[in-house]
């Protein structure tokens, strides 16, 4: 049976000691013990790198019950696809937060769809005004805009431009957050707002 369903411990909160995060090459180790099957490495695994992955949700989804759901999710799919780790194309820990980063964008918007639809059914039995009409498929419109903006980038990119910009982190953070040097972090989110401002069409 999985680690996450039997341990004793919970998800970390914000104030918990435990949960830092061991070097790259052990995790990448560990990962690659816990592709094959190993719990023990799993449960290491987890213990040195959940509260930097409950603290990443817990920013992007900022809700503490969610944030607790989504990290149990976000290790529920790092046992299933541990295998797909490639230790050339990045480290363990940027593959780790990528994972998380990916899991907690993704359930703000389907938070924010399921709250749209209400939104809608609540006011579907009242008349609508002409400008209101206008405003709303103007502000859908233009978020069609951005996310097919957002499709242009590289994964690289978009992981870096999402971090600094949804999750709200500085470039400083978003480089360790990736196991990236700061000059690359930086040039990442740098050529990312370029194609971005290109595909949109804004003025330099």
């Amino acid at each position: 049976m999985m680690y996450l369903m039997t341990a004793a411990s919970p998800v970390p909160t914000t104030s918990d000691s435990g949960g830092a995060a061991a070097s790259s090459p052990d995790l990448a180790e560990l990962l690659r013990r816990s592709a094959r099957g190993d719990e023990e490495s799993f449960a290491r695994l987890y213990d040195a790198t959940s509260r930097r992955v409950f603290g990443l949700v817990l920013r992007i989804v900022r809700d503490h019950a969610m944030s607790e759901e989504v990290t149990q999710e976000v290790y529920l799919d790092v046992w299933r696809t541990s295998a797909r780790f490639d230790a050339q194309k990045g480290s363990a820990l940027s593959w780790l937060m990528t994972i998380a980063h990916r899991a907690a964008v993704d359930r703000v918007r389907s938070s924010e769809s399921s709250r749209r639809r209400d939104d809608a059914h609540a006011s579907a039995a009242q008349a609508v005004a002409f400008d209101e009409t206008a405003e709303a498929a103007e502000a859908s419109l233009e978020a069609q805009r951005v996310r097919k903006a957002l499709s242009t980038l590289t994964e690289a990119q978009r992981s870096a431009v999402e971090l600094a910009y949804l999750g709200g982190y500085t470039h400083t953070e978003v480089a360790k957050l990736l196991g990236l040097p700061l000059g690359t972090a930086k040039t990442r989110i740098r050529d990312g707002l370029i194609r971005l401002r290109d595909t949109l069409g804004v003025p330099a």
